[in-house]
């Protein structure tokens, strides 16, 4: 009896006191059914963020060409992908350094300040007045913003682990509904001096600054939801030297208990010590590069698409309104929403993350591949089948994304979460800042080789993003891939 009562004693986990990831811990053991709140907490802090990187895409192209820099139609799409850019050069120099942060001082503090962010310079963005302006803001919107890569090792630690993957699909959900929803934002709202004339004056401020309203929109979204990250509770461990037990363990634990997790604990300290580099963990950094790939396909995508759509069918496109790209883009936010909540979870229990990556890189292809065919049709057929395609091309990103996210995340203990998150986001925003300025480049060469034999106009577009995609599906395999 004896023996059983310490073998019971033995298994309890000593919580310390004033330590806020022991506080989660507690809570997760007492937590019961769906978590509901965490996760539109997380839900509503990554969509914030992610609306003001694609936000821009429906009037980017009006933008550049109201800068007046561009001195040909063509080069309008060039000049695009330098602003596309500018968000993820800066994240790119800045994300390690705020995984640190976030392992060192906590994730809550880098979430507060990304949204406080988001706030400041994209109300700015707005503002802008030139094609300087506009790259300066984006540049310091995606610098001083550190939220994506510490809110992953978030959603992987405030949740049970038979919610993890669930807290994941959440963040690349959000994300996935962001860049959908954000270019609806941004299409629908801008210019609204044009649209509701009856609302806004041409001399009014947004006449004045016709890109600001979607901005502003936004940042007050932004606003509201750092004043809700407040009540989010701390899940980083900080265990000092004079910490103890809790009133509450100690009266549960003896003697031996407490000596053999004194034991314990030196053990994992010691073991800590002893752990290889995180550039020498093959599994994530694996999953990271692999992460990269189909992050640099997504971003030319969402770039491209919106350009393609605004362009005029004279150069391949569908001459399409802000208004109509932003409807196309909130109906595939909708469906991505249902999949991602209640397909994805047990589709990825099933199969594992890897093949369900795997299987939407390959479906992909051929969907891209039609996408120059589509600009053929008109009318309601051309609506109907255009939705189709992007609710499906969107869906099967964010299965990617999902699984990568997953991978990544079970590849590092918690300790190192911050900073290997802050390393995935540094490539991946590398990565992502080749995206928007290639793939606009690629569109304005594409649009001046429409009789071209070999691959006219978008052709060569949607080819060069398929070469991508079964790039990324190929590095899915052993050995490049290694999950651990």
């Amino acid at each position: 009896m004896a023996e059983e009562s310490r073998e019971r004693l033995l298994k309890k986990v000593v919580y310390y006191e004033n330590c806020p990831g022991c506080k989660v811990d507690q809570y997760k053991e007492t937590q019961r059914g769906l978590p509901i709140r965490d996760l539109l907490f997380i839900g509503i802090v990554v969509l914030c963020n992610v609306l003001p990187i694609s936000s821009l895409f429906p009037f980017l192209y009006y933008m550049i060409r109201d800068f007046h820099i561009a001195e040909r139609e063509e080069d309008i799409s060039f000049y695009g992908g330098f602003v596309g850019c500018s968000f993820m050069v800066g994240r790119a120099l800045t994300s390690i350094f705020w995984g640190v942060v976030a392992d060192r001082y906590g994730r809550k503090p880098v979430i507060m300040i990304g949204t406080i962010v988001v706030v400041v310079f994209n109300t700015l963005f707005g503002l802008s007045v030139n094609f300087w302006m506009a790259i300066v803001t984006r540049f310091l919107l995606g610098s001083l913003n550190g939220l994506l890569g510490p809110i992953k090792a978030y959603a992987s630690e405030i949740f049970r682990e038979e919610y993890q993957a669930l807290g994941l699909a959440t963040v690349s959900t959000a994300w996935g509904i962001g860049l959908i929803i954000g270019p609806a934002i941004g299409g629908y709202l801008a210019q609204p001096a044009e649209k509701f004339p009856n609302l806004f004056s041409k001399n009014s401020l947004f006449g004045r600054f016709p890109y600001f309203l979607p901005c502003l929109c936004i940042s007050l979204m932004a606003l509201g939801v750092t004043i809700v990250t407040i009540w989010l509770p701390e899940t980083l461990h900080k265990h000092h030297e004079n910490s103890r037990p809790s009133a509450d363990s100690e009266e549960t634990l003896d003697a031996y208990y407490v000596s053999d997790t004194k034991k314990t604990n030196q053990k994992a300290e010691a073991e800590k010590t002893s752990k290889k580099s995180l550039l020498r963990n093959w599994p994530l950094m694996s999953a990271i590069i692999v992460y990269c790939f189909f992050s640099l396909h997504d971003m030319a995508y969402s770039e491209i698409f919106s350009l393609w759509a605004t362009s005029p069918r004279k150069l391949g496109g569908l001459s399409y309104t802000t208004d109509q790209v932003g409807e196309v883009l909130a109906v595939s936010g909708f469906s991505l929403l249902i999949f991602q909540s209640f397909l994805y979870p047990p589709v990825e229990k099933a199969i594992g993350a890897i093949a369900t990556a795997r299987i939407a890189g390959v479906l992909s292809i051929p969907l891209l591949t039609s996408y120059p065919y589509i600009a053929l049709l008109s009318g309601f057929t051309l609506t109907w089948v255009l939705n189709l395609a992007s609710l499906v091309k969107n869906v099967l990103s964010t299965s990617i994304i999902t699984g990568l996210f997953l991978l990544q995340n079970r590849a590092v203990e918690q300790d190192q979460r911050g900073a290997a998150n802050g390393i995935s986001m540094t490539m991946m925003s590398v990565f992502k800042a080749i995206g928007p300025a290639a793939g606009g480049a690629i569109l304005s060469w594409a649009q001046k080789r429409q009789h071209a034999s070999f691959l006219p106009g978008d052709h060569l577009v949607f080819f060069i993003l398929n070469v991508i995609e079964a790039l990324g599906v190929l590095m899915t395999f052993k050995p490049f891939l290694a999950a651990k």
